[in-house]
This record gives structure tokens, C-alpha cells and sequence, in this order.
């Protein structure tokens, strides 16, 4: 992941204060999953006989799977094996992603936005890489150059080590690479990498700050805002 890849065109379109990249964030923030990994991980723990309720699901958000295992677990005071627990929820979600996931509110737009003006974009996730290909397969045409899993960095979000992979396949500055998140441990990696974050939360609240621009849905989302998202740190 450390590579630049060089057929990526066009990091300074905007000149050199306009945004190099876009860092979109998948579960909850482009499409509509984040109630498949709750159903995939409340039924689960129903069927071993731990109800789950609202107070688990917003801590789960967000982080990867590693860590919702251990918060679960925690919870219950199950002694399971983590492998089977993460195997058991993951193939939960396939199952119920297998028919495909509707978009969040905007993204169509945004989607049709970076690639209107040929803004470079990464999808970032801390989902699998089996589960990210299914969900850019039932996207179809997207604009996407690449797409980082949580599964191909050694630590995954909220640490920054994602999205800083994603700004040096790029070669771009990390100031200038907007990320795109619902969640706070997504927020908090991508502003520990040094970019620019624009939130849109769905199960848990963010708050604004500075750096960071909080929005209510992605259809709020446009260039000028990209724009004046980076202005705000170089």
C-alpha cells in the first residue's frame, strides 16, 4: 500500500489549495450497512442467549472487528473463541449484503460528483476485503482508483494507519485528502492521519471541531465544501 500509483491523474486539478483526494469511509457512510452489522451481531448473541441492546449497538460503530468482539464478549462474559465469534458475524452480513445494500442519503451524488470532476477517491474501510469487493461489485460503476480493507493494514481504524496508506498510494499531501466518515473511531483516524474530515454521523453523534466539518447527510456535500474543507488546513 505504500506505492503512488501513477496512473492516478489529475491531484492538483483545484491548484495547489484544492483537495488532492477523496478518503470515503463505506459502513454507515456510503452505503446503508451499518443495521446489517447489528442484526449479523444481535442475532447472533440472541441465539447464544444474550439479548443485545442499544447501549452495545453504539458502541460497536466504527471499529474493527477485533475490537466489537471484545466489547461483546466483555459484555456478556461469553468464553468464546474471537475467530469463531468474527466468523460467525461476518458470514451473518454476507448473507445479508449477498442481495445487495442501499446507498446512504447523497451518496449517489457524491459519487456522481468525484467522478464528474475526476476528483481522485479511495474507499477506506475496516471491513474485510471479501466484504468490501461485494459491495463495490453491487455499486457497479463507481469512481473509486482503489480500495484499502481493514484485513491489509496491521492496525486498522481508529488508528491512522488506513487512511495514511491510502494519501501514499495517492503521493498526495494529507492535508489536502478530505475523508468522508459516520463514526468517531473513523473521524478519529482519519484526523490523526492529518486530513481533513467531513462527518456525517448515523448511530452515534460527532460533534464539530476544528478541522472538521459535521453534516447532517451527504446531500449537503459539494465541491465548494470539499474546497473550503482543505482551505481550513493548509
Amino acid at each position: 500500500m505504500t506505492t503512488v500509483d501513477t496512473s492516478i491523474p489529475n491531484l492538483d486539478a483545484f491548484g495547489p489549495a484544492g483537495p488532492q483526494a477523496v478518503l470515503v469511509d463505506m459502513d454507515g457512510t456510503l452505503v446503508d450497512t451499518e443495521h446489517f452489522w447489528w442484526e449479523a451481531e444481535a442475532s447472533l448473541f440472541a441465539d447464544l442467549g444474550h439479548p443485545l441492546d442499544d447501549t452495545h449497538r453504539v458502541q460497536l460503530v466504527g471499529g474493527p472487528m477485533s475490537r466489537v468482539i471484545d466489547i461483546l464478549l466483555k459484555a456478556t462474559g461469553l468464553d468464546l473463541d474471537p475467530a469463531e465469534v468474527a466468523a460467525g458475524i461476518n458470514q451473518r452480513f454476507i448473507d445479508l449484503l449477498d442481495g445487495g445494500a442501499p446507498l446512504m442519503p447523497g451518496a449517489a451524488e457524491l459519487l456522481a460528483l468525484l467522478a464528474e470532476h475526476r476528483i481522485p477517491a479511495a474507499l477506506v474501510s475496516a471491513s474485510q476485503r471479501r466484504i468490501i469487493d461485494l459491495v463495490l461489485k453491487n455499486l457497479g460503476d463507481h469512481p473509486f482508483a482503489f480500495s484499502v480493507a481493514g484485513d491489509e493494514v496491521t492496525r486498522t481504524k481508529p488508528d491512522p494507519e488506513p487512511y495514511l496508506a491510502a494519501v501514499r498510494r495517492f503521493g498526495a499531501e494529507p492535508g489536502r485528502c478530505v475523508v468522508i466518515e459516520d463514526a468517531p473511531l473513523g473521524v478519529a483516524a482519519g484526523e490523526a492521519a492529518g486530513c481533513p474530515v467531513i462527518a456525517v454521523p448515523s448511530v452515534a453523534p460527532i460533534a464539530p471541531a476544528p478541522g472538521r466539518i459535521v453534516l447532517s447527510s451527504l446531500a449537503e456535500l459539494d465541491l465548494a465544501l470539499l474546497r473550503s474543507a482543505v482551505a481550513a488546513r493548509v
